[in-house]
């Protein structure tokens, strides 16, 4: 019996497989970063803090990619590092000269809730993201300082929340320039970037849906280049993960260049059914650029594919955002090319029961 492939024009159908709003939250992402940088935290009273000479944020999941849209985003802009843990203790350096964000959508992050702890205990100034749960009565108590995010959409689908109130608090600390304008004009570009890559715009002239078939019955491999588009090749391999319910790999250049390339050679059957998708910037080294296109001969006999996807917009945070929403919108269609739905999250609801229940 041949089954007939999902339509992706299939509207109707798409909302039917999505029982939890997956769509509908993805489409609120413009208006998520503008309520973000506009309201969320404008009413968060903030301590003085001197002497900052290095920032973590901690969290998880998609509660930690945030943190590595920051890391990436303001490298070229604050003058302390910036640090993501995703672990129950802290990097040794954390101390009293330490700003911590302690993010967890849920707020009931066990890996999160401890690693606030243990900032509490270093001395570190501690801000927390969350939109309540365990973390928000824990910084109540303790009188730290809180953003408080909207509920209702799963942490994946709540990027816009996750990461530019991180941006907003650094800009009031003084430790960014005000990138109000920038922020304001990356949602307004993305939300008319929706009209070309949401489920309203057709498999012809939408590039999210075509990837997504591309990426049907095959081994998504996504790479990236570290400084630019390092965190979104993570992101889309998440993505794909949570979404779609398949695996997915991702690497950067030009690190993948000193090790990963060498195993495109065997095994064959495994090989042929990869797919791989670059993700490029503009901003990309020159250098960069030439490996990338050695690369792709090196490896093009072997595997199933390859396809780019180029950044768009003006202004990093613009580029950075184009690609993230590209492929969250692929992961989705991959999700109902598959005929089940992306909310659900079994494997990781049934493995936090385990852990509850010792």
């Amino acid at each position: 019996m041949v089954v007939q492939q999902f339509d992706l024009n299939n509207l109707e159908g798409l909302c039917r497989l999505d029982s939890t709003g997956m769509i509908d939250a993805l489409a609120g992402l413009p208006a998520q970063c503008l309520l973000a940088v506009r309201d969320i935290c404008s009413s968060v009273e903030l301590p003085s803090i001197e002497a900052i000479s290095n920032i973590v944020v901690t969290g998880l999941g998609g509660s930690a990619i945030g943190g590595d849209l920051l890391r990436v985003y303001t490298a070229d802009k604050i003058q302390v590092p910036i640090t993501v843990n995703r672990d129950y203790s802290l990097p040794g350096f954390v101390g009293p000269d330490t700003l911590v964000f302690a993010v967890s959508y849920s707020g009931n992050t066990e890996e999160t809730l401890s690693a606030y702890k243990e900032a509490r205990a270093r001395g570190a100034s501690v801000i927390a993201i969350t939109t309540g749960g365990e973390l928000a009565g824990m910084v109540e108590k303790d009188g730290v300082p809180l953003v408080r995010i909207p509920t209702g959409c799963a942490p994946r689908a709540a990027t816009g929340y996750l990461f530019i109130p991180t941006l907003v608090i650094l800009q009031r600390l003084g430790m960014l320039p005000d990138m109000t304008d920038e922020t304001t004009a990356m949602a307004g570009f993305i939300k008319e970037l929706q009209k070309k890559i949401g489920p309203e715009s057709p498999r012809e002239e939408n590039v999210s849906k075509q990837l997504a078939h591309k990426l049907y019955k095959k081994l998504p491999v996504i790479w990236g280049v570290t400084g630019t588009t390092e965190v979104v090749a993570q992101r889309w391999k998440g993505q794909i993960n949570e979404n779609a319910k398949a695996p997915a790999y991702w690497n950067v250049f030009p690190e993948l260049n000193h090790n990963e390339i060498v195993g495109f050679e065997y095994p064959l059957e495994v090989l042929n059914k990869i797919h791989l998708v670059i993700l490029r910037d503009k901003q990309d080294h020159p250098r960069i650029q030439k490996r990338i296109e050695v690369t792709k001969d090196i490896i093009k006999d072997t595997i199933d594919g390859v396809t780019e996807v180029w950044s768009s917009g003006e202004g990093d945070l613009a580029r950075l955002f184009s690609l993230v929403y590209t492929g969250d919108y692929a992961s989705l269609y991959l999700a109902a090319l598959y005929g089940i739905d992306p909310g659900p999250v079994k494997a990781i609801d049934f493995l936090k029961w385990e852990l509850a229940a010792e």
